[in-house]
């Protein structure tokens, strides 16, 4: 490692943990929580190879395919946006070169046009967009961040599932569950799983990946937690920090 580099990592790393204080403190002043604006987050292109890296931050779901809902009627592809874009804010603030996926409520089948009619194919094109922006990107990591749903309302808590494609991917999901329990759910034992073909992005994707299942709607009191802007907050500033520990340490 050059000494150029390790001057790079280490400025990431205090301008990041600076950043990560300044936002927790001015969003609870100023009332920047679940208000972000529609920016895309995209930091400016660069052709220095010591450039910042990408991360593509991917909100699960959106427009007619509103994902899982409460019984109360709460989308899961709302609270999904929200945290995403939080992370976004987070991360391009903290000096990252950060792409969403999408920034507002809707399907991205027709990002490249690559059809005259969706009918019939607007859900397998949507998740193939995903899974190309992130390629062309050449991200760094990929997380999508989701919410979960069961039959039984007992079942909580955060857990991540990782690509099998590229080897990082599996350190990228235990960073982040391992920043979730010491930072925020303590009491959570679940552990990081290999993503199956029923996972279509993570089984398709070829840079490095993680899909994070943030919580339960179907479990009262975690739902309480997670309608609650402040709470989601809390899980963007875990996942940001997640991925610039593995980011810096890889």
């Amino acid at each position: 490692m050059t000494e150029k580099t390790i001057r790079r990592k280490t400025s990431y790393v205090t301008k990041f943990l600076a950043v990560v204080l300044l936002f927790t403190v001015t969003a609870s002043l100023v009332g920047l929580l679940g208000r972000q604006n529609d920016a895309s987050y995209v930091s400016a292109e660069t052709s220095d190879p010591d450039k910042a890296p990408v991360i593509v931050v991917d909100a699960g779901h959106g427009g007619e395919d509103g994902g899982a809902s409460s019984d109360s009627g709460i989308a899961e592809k709302d609270i999904n946006l929200r945290i995403a874009k939080m992370c976004g804010v987070i991360l391009l603030a903290g000096g990252y070169d950060v792409r969403l996926s999408r920034t507002d409520d809707r399907m991205i089948y027709d990002m490249y046009d690559d059809l005259e009619d969706y009918t019939g194919q607007k859900k397998i094109f949507d998740l193939r967009n995903r899974v190309r922006f992130a390629e062309e990107a050449d991200a760094d990591v990929f997380v999508s961040i989701h919410l979960n749903k069961f039959c039984l309302a007992r079942y909580s808590g955060l857990q991540v599932y990782y690509s099998p494609n590229e080897s990082a991917s599996s350190l990228y999901a235990e960073s982040v569950k391992n920043t979730v329990r010491q930072f925020l759910q303590p009491a959570n034992e679940r552990e990081i799983k290999k993503a199956t073909s029923s996972i279509y992005i993570l089984s398709s994707i070829k840079v490095p990946a993680i899909l994070v299942e943030c919580g339960f709607l179907s479990n009262p009191e975690e739902l309480s937690r997670l309608i609650d802007p402040a709470y989601d907050l809390s899980l963007a500033l875990c996942i940001s920090v997640a991925l610039q520990r593995q980011l810096e340490a890889g």
